[in-house]
């Protein structure tokens, strides 16, 4: 009798796990009848809260915007930088316009030499300065264009620009001396430069008066 009593039980502990999977597949079914029927009621509801939708012809649809332009000072900044190419040449040859007495000065025409007189003794102060020693021929043009542009909007009349005496250059030539100089002359806001006396830096900077 034990051998049909064991089987009966394996057949009954059996039939349990058959019940229990069918009434999960059953629950699992159920839930997903119940989500899909949700969804068609959402689904249902949204269009009834937009009503009938007319889809938007080409001719109608909104031209989409133009590309904004470049800031303003963005703008500038580009302006600037290609002036600065075509306004400062190095090619422009000063020498015929400056003055060699004592050292070399520069003054436009109009310009009375007493008021070059008047430079090299101090009349007056230094306001800024600019020190280019040690930059390259490029930086050393933009860097002055720069500081010439901030001096006259604060109202600087007299500023000091530092080139260098060349010592550490190549054959011991003032490269930066000469290029100075060409730029100064081409730049309209400077009326007249002279060398610094020996105290403002010597041969090696340039006392530089500007447009009031």
């Amino acid at each position: 009798m034990s051998a049909p009593i064991k089987d009966f039980a394996a057949l009954k502990s059996l039939q349990s796990k058959l019940k229990t999977q069918e009434e999960e597949r059953k629950a699992k079914e159920a839930e997903r009848l119940r989500r899909e029927k949700q969804h068609r009621l959402d689904a249902d509801l949204f269009r009834q809260s937009i009503g009938n939708v007319t889809p938007v012809s080409s001719s109608q649809r909104a031209p989409a915007p133009a590309s904004r332009p470049l800031p303003i000072a963005r703008h500038r900044l580009a302006d600037e930088q290609a002036a600065l190419q075509e306004s400062l040449s190095d090619e422009f040859n000063v020498d015929t316009l400056l003055d060699t007495d004592q050292e070399l000065s520069f003054s436009r025409p109009g310009i009375g030499p007493e008021i070059v007189r008047k430079l090299r003794r101090g009349h007056w102060v230094v306001q800024g300065q600019l020190d280019l020693h040690g930059m390259r021929r490029e930086e050393a043009r933009e860097a002055l264009v720069e500081f010439l542009r901030n001096a006259v909007k604060r109202g600087q009349r007299c500023v000091r620009i530092i080139h260098g005496k060349g010592l550490g250059s190549i054959n011991k030539e003032p490269v930066l001396k000469g290029k100075v100089r060409n730029w100064l002359v081409q730049k309209e806001e400077v009326i007249a430069f002279c060398q610094a006396r020996a105290n403002d830096g010597g041969a090696g900077a340039l006392i530089v008066l500007l447009k009031a």
